[in-house]
């Protein structure tokens, strides 16, 4: 499954304010590079180069929030009219996806998918004509991103986080930073932010 979609405008670097994403259907993943690359003298391998891995997406949804209309390079001119070609604005976002078990149980956990510095590509719409087997009508969009720092490790686009394994009180911090409380907005903390909330030193990889 996938839910608890948030949409966080970048604004100077940062995702200062986010807002739900009611209606996201899906986020098919598709990264790609990380291709190996042979290099050869006299007539043996001597190394091998990996290309740099990119991480890009494409969301599928039956609504969007008001401010994704930026993200999609669409402008409102005056109240209820809106102009489409315009810049297209980068933006972060977040959503859950299940866990499962080997018992079928779907709610044995959750893990909560962070992607940073996307941009959105045109997509196709289909505006069809009313007949007698209406369908709702998808939109989606292709997204490429720019990573991020993060201290120690090669920068990302994507953070992925376990709720079976990262401490419950540390989730629960990330969690109301993600979508807020009633008297903080929700916002997209970056890279360096996560691993100081989640207690991870230097150099160190994230723990329970």
């Amino acid at each position: 499954g996938v839910s608890k979609g948030v949409l966080y405008p970048q604004e100077s670097g940062a995702y200062p304010k986010g807002v739900a994403w009611d209606g996201l259907t899906a986020v098919n993943e598709s990264p790609s590079g990380a291709e190996p690359t042979p290099l050869y003298a006299s007539n043996i391998k001597h190394a091998v180069l990996m290309s740099a891995e990119e991480y890009a997406a494409t969301i599928e949804a039956y609504m969007y929030p008001d401010e994704f209309a930026a993200c999609d390079g669409s402008v409102e001119v005056v109240k209820g009219v809106r102009i489409g070609q315009q810049p297209r604005k980068a933006f972060g976002f977040s959503y859950v996806t299940q866990i499962g078990d080997s018992n079928g149980n779907t709610d044995f956990g959750y893990k909560i998918h962070l992607v940073y510095g996307a941009l959105a590509s045109p997509s196709e719409r289909a505006h069809n004509t009313i007949n007698d087997s209406p369908e709702a009508e998808t939109m989606s969009w292709e997204i490429t991103t720019t990573p991020v720092e993060v201290p120690k490790h090669k920068p990302t686009a994507t953070f992925e986080i376990d709720s079976t394994i990262v401490d419950a009180e540390k989730l629960t911090a990330i969690e109301n930073i993600l979508y807020g409380t009633a008297d903080v907005e929700p916002r997209l903390p970056l890279p360096y932010e996560l691993l100081e909330l989640l207690g991870v030193e230097s150099g160190e990889e994230a723990q329970g």
